[in-house]
């Protein structure tokens, strides 16, 4: 047979594999999407599919998978099909795969009934067997084989009913219980993960490009499956509060528009409960955050990155702000508890809360600030400094507003952070649980000017006021409902608003972040 016939079946039967290698990504990334579905209770693992129970059909195809996969990497070894395996799959593919059969040899031994020291002495003999296979045969054959008998021995246990509806594990010492309706899924999604990605090394003919692609198709899942949480998380609350939120909306009649939910207190007068002190103090609260930790933050980060030497100070700082930004929000409430409180007459108030949200917003915008202010070329200063400019001047309208958008970024991420924060507003600021409409915080309007220091005072600020998710908190752990005739729809609406606050905040942001990188390329 001459040359050339021979690269023209290679070529075609390469042609063939990669066709069926890319149908088997496919299949997995669909296994994958219908498993976190039925993980999010959108469809359930007894829907009949053609006849059989869905965890069958799920059994089915994790066996088609774990075949195919190991079909592909016999194929390359045997010279089948013309690939660029080198001589290991790697250690980072042999650590996974050691890990993933360790689990599993773990399980296998419980499941028989084997104490602790047996489950770990079967786990370590099957991890070794899968580092072996996987360091010591050719990539083709090491990244292929371990998925593969993963997906597969998932399908059989699925297939055979071993693991279905119904099932359920007792977790002896633990005080817990696996339940089919879970595990099923997660078996699902982690296999599909798994032969996605050998799949996808095997369309891209192992070796460095085939690494490449399934890399690629990790993220992508993975990602993919992040977005499909946010999405299903925020479809959900939005089905469930659009009842309460429109409760008793109307238009026309003797006003415009008729919002009694947005617009009524949930006091005993009120004839539909609504949350608008709510919603104000939550508003409030996060603008008197922003005032506060915008200006600190973005000063603190220009002393730091145009005045500051670098050295340990300016080491110690970035430790300690990058710590405070890791620290849980309960802290926060107990220092404004405890250091704020007593300075704003020893009583619960808005101006606690605010305060105490900036210094949470704080590190974040300190970081964010400082990162894009150093990512601003130093040709901008240099060119400024030789037209003459001052460097205060040079900073003032150079600098900041190449590095705007980047702190717009910052204050945007935070924002979502503590608009959404119970525990510091329950130390802080928490007033009534359901307030009437007067209690709403007229902080505009309450600016008093006196004659003696401070010359300016807001008796609104110094008051407790109540926000979104304290009332939402109180609704759920306290049970409280006054008036409200459907205190779960009620809570649901309440959930909503909370998440349109914060959709709103984020809208604001992003839009100025735009108009800045606009004006900055105009």
């Amino acid at each position: 047979m001459s040359r050339a016939t021979q690269t023209a079946l290679v070529r075609d039967d390469r042609t063939v594999y990669e066709a069926v290698a890319a149908g088997t990504v496919g299949l997995a990334g669909l296994s994958f999407a219908i498993g976190l579905a039925a993980l999010l209770n959108i469809v359930a693992i007894d829907d009949p599919v053609a006849g059989v129970e869905l965890s069958v059909a799920f059994g089915a195809i994790l066996v088609t998978l774990g075949v195919s996969v190991v079909g592909f990497g016999v194929a390359s070894r045997l010279g089948y099909v013309d690939t660029g395996a080198q001589p290991s799959a790697g250690i980072v593919a042999a650590v996974a795969f050691t890990g993933i059969w360790f689990a599993v040899g773990i399980l296998i031994a419980g499941a028989i009934g084997l104490g602790m020291g047996g489950r770990f002495g079967v786990g370590a003999i099957v991890g070794g067997i899968a580092f072996a296979t996987t360091t010591l045969s050719r990539e083709d054959v090491g990244s292929t084989a371990p998925a593969g008998a993963v997906a597969a021995l998932g399908g059989l246990l699925l297939v055979s009913g071993v693991v279905g509806p119904g099932w359920e594990q007792v977790l002896a010492g633990y005080n817990a219980t696996l339940f089919g309706d879970t595990v099923v899924p997660l078996v699902v999604l982690f296999a599909s993960l798994v032969t996605g990605w050998s799949a996808a090394k095997a369309y891209g003919g192992f070796g460095a490009r085939g690494r490449n692609v399934g890399a690629y198709v990790l993220i992508y899942l993975v990602v993919g499956s992040i977005l499909a949480v946010l999405v299903g998380l925020v479809a959900f609350v939005t089905v469930k509060g659009l009842p309460g939120l429109f409760r008793g909306f109307s238009v026309g009649g003797t006003g415009l528009v008729r919002w009694p939910f947005l617009t009524n207190g949930a006091g005993l007068l009120a004839d539909i409960a609504g949350v608008f002190p709510a919603l104000v103090g939550t508003v409030w609260l996060v603008i008197g955050a922003v005032l506060f930790a915008v200006p600190t933050g973005v000063g603190a980060a220009v002393f730091l990155s145009e005045y500051a030497e670098q050295g340990r100070f300016t080491g110690a700082v970035e430790v300690a702000t990058n710590g405070l930004w890791s620290t849980p929000s309960i802290v926060f409430g107990l220092f404004g508890a405890a250091f704020l409180i007593p300075r704003f007459g020893n009583q619960k108030s808005l101006i606690a809360g605010m305060l105490t949200l900036g210094f949470m917003l704080l590190p974040l915008v300190l970081i964010t600030s400082r990162e894009a202010i150093l990512a601003v070329p130093d040709e901008y200063r240099d060119a400024s400094a030789a037209l003459g400019v001052s460097k205060w001047q040079t900073i003032r309208s150079v600098v900041l507003p190449a590095a705007i958008p980047g702190v717009t970024t910052g204050v945007i991420l935070g924002v979502g952070r503590i608009a959404g924060e119970t525990a510091p507003i329950l130390l802080t600021m928490g007033g009534g649980v359901l307030p009437a409409k007067s209690a709403a915080p007229d902080v505009l309007g309450s600016f008093q000017l006196s004659g003696s220091p401070p010359f300016v005072s807001n008796p609104a600020l110094l008051e407790a006021t109540s926000a979104l998710p304290y009332q939402l908190y109180a609704l759920i752990t306290a049970g409280l409902s006054g008036n409200i005739q459907n205190p779960q729809e009620f809570a649901w609406g309440l959930a909503l608003t909370l998440l349109l606050v914060v959709l709103v905040f984020y809208s604001i942001g992003i839009a100025t972040r735009y108009y800045f990188r606009q004006k900055l390329h105009q």
